[in-house]
């Protein structure tokens, strides 16, 4: 590699993450499928291949930090402006995730409105106002396009009825990108008020570690402020992957700037092995749990998905093997676009009737759900090409 190459394992890592998330996602539509692919119960204790995806996407969004911070500096942005964009694409997300667990959570008959409709309409509304439009379109035609979306979005959430209550749009949770919008915030205001300091960083880390374990230990006391501010952010542990992505990628950053481009590798492999080693020995302790979010589970994921960031590394850019995951490379640059592609395709599978057939069992199964996550990924390739390109 030289010092100029761009660094290809960052996106192929997001690639595979987001590629496994759409896997995963379609589990449920499979029966009889080894137990080891799906999650785990809330109260037991480990983790199958679903509990591991979610936390590796945090980890790779606090990895993707300080290179998104550092190209925003070279444009001219300044703290405040930086903060600003920071609290846009949080409120991106949170806007998203309600809008996709009032989904959810949709009472059909007193809404008048199908689930799948209310996906596509709110899916449509967010490609309409985060949409990166083409150079050639004027402002005022894009900002026609963001206020459709928006109004419609605020139609939506004044008819939306929800639960057996009929209750109005609600927080039942964040849902995904909700969880994913409040860890961002917690760990990018942390980087930017710290100037991308290490120190700060690494502060902020073992804040966020410490109070989850301290929750886990029933040491800080529930149903107080502090334990409400900490809720969206799983007590401390969804920052926690955010942060340990940020300072992993910046130990990265600074041995690949030093052209030490093959000796980070056994670094961030000691790495994730204290990790791991602290996350079993601990397991007797907190045990590990995804739906719980245990202090365990936080560090085993963390070590995993530097293991899969090594390979990926090694692979794509040492080797210079990146045209191999070229089927996938969509996931890695139009994530959040392909997020949103399978609720098209569940809305409009399920108005067809599809899920009223038996279900696949078995590898079939399997097979169909990554051939289906491989077709997401294509089609909002596809879209990308023709203009389509969601930018928070």
């Amino acid at each position: 590699m030289t010092p100029t190459q761009r660094i290809a394992s960052i996106d192929i890592t997001r690639a595979l993450t987001m590629l496994l998330m759409i896997f995963v996602n379609d589990l449920w539509s499979l029966k009889d499928i080894p137990a080891w692919l799906e999650h785990t119960a809330a109260q037991e204790d480990g983790m199958g291949l679903a509990d591991a995806v979610f936390p590796a996407f945090l980890f790779i969004v606090g990895m993707s930090l300080p290179y998104a911070i550092s190209n925003r500096i070279k444009k001219g942005d300044n703290t405040l402006q930086l903060l600003r964009h920071v609290i846009e694409r949080s409120i991106g997300l949170l806007v998203m995730g309600l809008f996709l667990v009032n989904g959810e959570n949709l009472n059909e008959a007193a809404t008048g409105m199908n689930r799948g409709v209310w996906n596509i309409i709110c899916c449509i509304c967010f490609i309409l106002i985060w949409n990166q439009y083409p150079a050639k379109w004027s402002k005022t035609a894009q900002n026609i396009m963001k206020g459709l979306g928006i109004a419609v979005l605020l139609l939506m959430a004044w008819i939306c009825r929800g639960g057996d209550d009929a209750q109005r749009f609600s927080t039942y949770w964040w849902g995904i990108l909700g969880l994913i919008g409040w860890a961002y915030f917690a760990s990018a205001v942390i980087y930017v008020l710290g100037k991308g300091k290490f120190s700060v960083v690494l502060a902020g880390w073992i804040v966020f570690c410490g109070l989850s374990m301290a929750t886990h230990a029933h040491i800080l006391p529930r149903d107080t402020f502090l334990s409400t501010l900490l809720g969206p952010l799983d007590n401390g542990a969804m920052p926690s992957l955010v942060l340990g992505g940020t300072l992993v990628s910046m130990i990265f950053r600074s041995y690949t700037a030093a052209g030490k481009w093959k000796s980070v590798i056994p670094l961030l492999l000691g790495i994730a092995v204290v990790l791991a080693t602290a996350g079993l020995l601990t397991r007797p302790i907190w045990e590990i749990s995804k739906i719980r979010a245990t202090p365990s589970w936080v560090m085993i994921c963390s070590a995993l998905t530097i293991g899969l960031f090594v390979i990926t590394y090694w692979l794509g850019d040492l080797q210079q093997k990146a045209h191999w995951f070229k089927i996938i490379k969509p996931a890695g640059t139009d994530t959040l676009l392909c997020y949103l592609i399978p609720y098209f395709a569940y809305a409009i599978l399920s108005m067809a009737g599809v899920f009223d057939m038996e279900a696949l069992a078995g590898w079939t199964g399997i097979i169909k759900s990554l051939l289906f996550s491989i077709l997401m990924i294509q089609i909002a390739g596809l879209l990308t090409k023709a203009g389509i390109r969601l930018k928070l």
